[in-house]
């Protein structure tokens, strides 16, 4: 019987949870998907369902899903893309219209290929024979972190003389927040420069509670870093970026924006919290990670191939 291949609709978005949990139980052995976050990738504003989104069906049964968003105005083109391991020719005709469409919006964009890019889970539900053979290829691998907090006894750290950490309060420390992260993440992997109204579209600022946003700041320099968390998924709290700036680093500024997450999640009846990070990163943050008890929940490899 022949695959049902189609668009994806807002309404579909619980029936694409579903398919994405079940996947999670595979690979990590927990659903983690939350409802809202696939509404908010649906709801992307640069994704147009009707021509970068596919749903795939086995009769009524949903087996595979994809997503093509462009971030970049250039060559540049991400894609999410989830099978069922028993539906792996559903997953291919998934990743042939990825690939196809990803090369029309770098050519909209004035490129003349697209470099496309995919995370799955370093043991994926996804044949990887059958990825390679179409000419993808690891290229980094991220690890998600996890520990464990005890309310009483993850306390808010004490703050060495000249350092002030403020939860985040108005438009201008938003403003704040949006400069600070541009610089710290200038030169990390596949970082894509993003103005303010769309950065903020990217953080899905309007599911974001703002007193889970921190400034760091030192005497000499002002404010120097930030933590972006969010406690709006069922699994665990979520760290979902922090940095400093390259000339306040080594001052263990980071380790006080985390220590100051974990006790703020702790206080609210977090009992986990969890983080993604590069483990090529050359700033430190996994050993940084570490060094606040943080350990490996599990592996995901970003995948790329370049279609011309």
């Amino acid at each position: 019987m022949p695959y049902l291949l189609r668009a994806a609709a807002l309404h579909d978005a619980s029936a694409v949870t579903d398919l994405l949990n079940e996947i999670d139980r595979i690979e990590i052995g927990r659903a983690e998907t939350d409802l809202h976050t696939v509404e908010s990738d649906l709801g992307h504003p640069g994704v147009d369902l009707d021509r970068d989104s596919w749903l795939a069906f086995d009769g009524p049964r949903l087996v595979a899903y994809a997503l093509v968003w462009d971030d970049s105005k250039g060559e540049r083109i991400d894609a999410d893309h989830y099978v069922l391991p028993d539906h792996q020719q559903a997953g291919e005709l998934l990743l042939e219209a990825v690939e196809t469409r990803a090369l029309e919006k770098a050519r909209a964009n004035g490129a003349s290929k697209a470099v496309l890019h995919l995370h799955l889970n370093a043991a994926p539900t996804t044949d990887l024979a059958l990825i390679r053979a179409r000419g993808w290829s690891v290229v980094r691998r991220y690890h998600v972190l996890e520990r464990a907090l005890r309310a009483g006894a993850d306390l808010p750290p004490e703050l060495p003389a000249g350092v002030q950490v403020r939860a985040c309060a108005d438009e201008a420390d938003r403003k704040q927040v949006h400069a600070l992260y541009q610089a710290a993440f200038a030169e990390h992997f596949d970082f894509q420069p993003r103005p303010y109204e769309e950065w903020l579209a990217d953080i899905h600022a309007d599911r974001l509670d703002w007193s889970l946003v921190w400034l760091a700041s030192a005497e000499d320099l002002g404010d120097v870093g930030f933590l972006i968390a969010r406690d709006d998924r069922e699994a665990m709290g979520w760290i979902r970026s922090v940095g400093v700036v390259r000339e306040a680093r080594g001052r263990g500024l980071g380790g006080l924006l985390l220590r100051q997450a974990f006790a703020a999640f702790a206080a609210r009846g977090r009992d986990t919290v969890g983080l993604g990070v590069d483990t090529a990163n050359t700033t430190g943050a996994p050993a940084l990670y570490a060094r606040n008890g943080m350990s490996v929940h599990y592996a995901v490899d970003t995948w790329e191939i370049e279609v011309s």
